[in-house]
């Protein structure tokens, strides 16, 4: 019910098909337009496109510079000549901070994917695009092993050595070994390794890994490339899904500004699997340093993303090959996208969290009054409230501003704070010295510590240190304010 009101309320359809319309007969779209560049490589031209999001969303991207290349970049499509060209986009700060996909907790994550599919629904309606989704089918492989294994089978078995991981052990340490040698190496990714050798490798990961009896010294890097490849090309289902792979071919066939492919590919990884998403974010991290080293390894970011593109976007049946083909050139500047702007990608729409807060701030208030319509809780309340007049007495003696911060891991373990309009997360986690190696507790030297905000309108919330505490306070005046290392 609750994500029906949402649908209605906030993303009214109707009035995206207006902004539409406004913006193809040249109307005025007032706080609710776009302005992208034309991506002329003559004088730049401003031109209005329809908001996708709200007009709180669309100031959340900038263009911050726009650098054109002749042999490198992404082609776009709605010239009649192939232009090359870069854009770097930034997402601008607000006073709560960024909030990685990590930093919330997973029962308001699972809140952000559904908001996510109904936000692209009305995305590509607006645009007067189909959103086109395939059937969800039930992920079979095999049940132990390495390779062929589903994400979350092999996570699961993983997690039983090494509690919390989120990244498959055999795929990290994959990642590591690349990293650590082969960064450098010409051709890495591109030069295939020895069939047999792969084969071989193979089979003795399956029988050795688990065991910590497999020489890694002896592979080299070509080999372990492939590996890498081999274990995502077999996973059951693709890293992306089988279900919204339509959705991302049709984000470059049928939307031709850069921007709005960019916004549809956010949401896009918004609806992802935690386990998938976390997976690709580690394999692109890892892109991204291949990039990087270009100068040595030879490989730019095109050829990367053309050779990556075929093992993470798979498709299935008689005509698998042809599509494969046919969707090439789609699917390499769909990777690219991925590697360039990772950054943003991964990063939690703020308005998307506002909309999670409204949404467990309803489902509060509901759970509120059917408590009220409970005989036998009314007379338990009325049993309780002598004992709870004083502490709420003393609470509500708390000046407006000031928040009592809990560090269980510090000898000092709380301290009540006057937050003002300048005070950050950091400056609290100053306080603490938590970031400090000559801290008061030997259980946070070597930890990551961070703010976190907990209860109240929202499950958990890890604060960027960026953030203005005293505007995440009004936002959510009955969170509880704990320091604790953040989730790696």
């Amino acid at each position: 019910q609750l994500l029906q009101q949402c649908s209605k309320t906030l993303w009214g359809r109707q009035k995206q098909r207006k902004m539409l319309h406004a913006a193809e007969t040249g109307q005025s779209l007032s706080s609710t337009q776009l302005i992208c560049p034309s991506w002329s490589t003559g004088n730049e031209v401003n031109t209005a496109v329809p908001a996708p999001f709200t007009s709180q969303t669309a100031r959340e991207y900038d263009e911050q510079e726009a650098q054109f290349y002749v042999s490198d970049g992404w082609k776009l499509y709605q010239h009649t000549r192939p232009i090359y060209c870069i854009v770097k986009f930034i997402v601008r700060k607000s006073r709560f901070g960024l909030t990685e996909v990590g930093d919330l907790s997973p029962e308001d994550m699972k809140k952000i994917r559904y908001l996510s599919l109904i936000e692209l629904t009305a995305f590509y309606d607006a645009l007067g695009v189909e959103l086109k989704r395939n059937r969800a089918e039930r992920v079979r492989g095999r049940e132990n092993g390495l390779f062929g294994v589903p994400l979350t089978v092999l996570l699961e078995n993983d997690q039983k050595k090494v509690p919390g991981i989120k990244v498959p052990l055999i795929f990290q340490k994959l990642l590591l070994k690349l990293e650590e040698t082969g960064l450098e190496t010409e051709g890495i990714l591109r030069v295939p390794g020895s069939a047999s050798r792969v084969k071989n490798l193979h089979q003795e990961l399956e029988a050795k890994f688990y065991e910590d009896a497999f020489d890694w010294e002896q592979v080299r890097n070509n080999d372990a490339a492939g590996l890498l490849k081999m274990f995502i090309r077999e996973l059951p289902s693709p890293l992306f899904t089988v279900e919204y792979l339509p959705a991302f071919i049709t984000l470059v066939e049928k939307i031709s500004k850069i921007k709005l492919q960019l916004q549809a590919l956010h949401l896009l990884i918004m609806l992802l699997p935690e386990a998938n998403r976390d997976t690709a974010k580690a394999f692109l991290q890892f892109l991204k340093k291949v990039v990087a080293n270009e100068g040595k390894n030879k490989m730019n970011l095109w050829n990367v993303s053309m050779i990556v593109a075929p093992n993470l976007f798979i498709y299935k049946g008689k005509r698998a090959n042809q599509q494969e083909m046919q969707a090439a050139a789609t699917t390499a500047h769909i990777v690219r996208l991925l590697i360039r702007y990772q950054d943003i990608l991964w990063t939690v729409p703020s308005f998307l969290i506002s909309q999670v807060r409204k949404m467990n701030e309803a489902a509060m208030n509901n759970s509120k009054r059917q408590l009220m319509f409970d005989k036998g809780v009314r007379k338990l309340l009325r049993r309780k409230t002598m004992e709870r007049e004083r502490p709420e007495r003393l609470e509500s003696d708390i000046p407006e501003g000031v928040i009592r911060v809990y560090a269980p891991l510090h000898s000092k373990v709380s301290m009540a704070i006057q937050l003002n309009s300048q005070t950050k997360a950091k400056d609290i986690l100053a306080r603490f010295h938590c970031e400090s190696s000559h801290g008061s507790s030997q259980n946070i030297r070597g930890q990551i510590q961070s703010l976190h905000e907990i209860g109240g309108n929202i499950g958990q919330h890890c604060l960027d240190p960026d953030a203005y505490m005293l505007d995440v306070y009004r936002e959510n005046p009955q969170a509880e304010w704990v320091i604790k290392p953040k989730a790696s």
